[in-house]
């Protein structure tokens, strides 16, 4: 695979240069290692792609997930406390789950504080990663910025209908603004 392009959202790219150069040239090693022809193997049941190869979202996070790891990358969860949650109506109890939930960042090298989020899904995840899911991991002090991969436009046709693309979230977070909360994020458009 290839980088088509990055997009710096509140300072990302020159933070990732000067902070993290040689996790920098990981990121991009990784990028180049993936062959996209060899994850192109989902058949698709839609009505407009019917009967087409696909390229698999799981099966590239896979192949990502492998080569970062070798590379002493890892996931990181955090679980979700809702005890210390303020709640208007306070006379109604805590919130209590027998199960707590957790949040993940795909990828945390240790010592490091910077995240990676390789997102082939809806719009939502990654505009959700860049704004709250990174905010949040900065605020319990794991990351001070982040990299966000995710598809281009062109590499988006030929996966399932719904994938996000680059362009759509370089030009929304760019019409947004930054706010103070906001973490550093690189965001890498990828093509086949």
């Amino acid at each position: 695979m290839r980088i088509f392009d990055m997009f710096d959202f509140n300072n990302g790219y020159n933070t990732v240069l000067q902070k993290y150069p040689r996790e920098f040239e990981e990121i991009k090693d990784v990028i180049q290692e993936v062959n996209a022809a060899q994850h192109k193997t989902k058949r698709s049941n839609e009505k407009t792609k019917k009967g087409q190869l696909l390229f698999s979202p799981s099966s590239l996070n896979h192949d990502f997930k492998v080569r970062f790891n070798k590379l002493g990358w890892y996931s990181y969860k955090i679980q979700c406390d809702y005890s210390n949650i303020p709640l208007v109506h306070g006379d109604q109890g805590s919130i209590t789950i027998s199960q707590p939930p957790f949040r993940e960042m795909d990828f945390v090298k240790p010592n490091k504080k910077l995240g990676i989020e390789i997102q082939f899904g809806k719009y939502a995840f990654m505009v959700y990663n860049v704004c709250a899911k990174m905010t949040i991991f900065k605020n319990m002090d794991i990351i001070d910025t982040g990299i966000e991969i995710v598809p281009v436009k062109k590499f988006t046709d030929e996966m399932s209908t719904g994938v996000s693309y680059f362009e759509q979230i370089a030009w929304d977070l760019h019409n947004r603004g930054t706010s103070n909360i906001d973490v550093p994020v690189l965001i890498i458009g990828i093509d086949e």
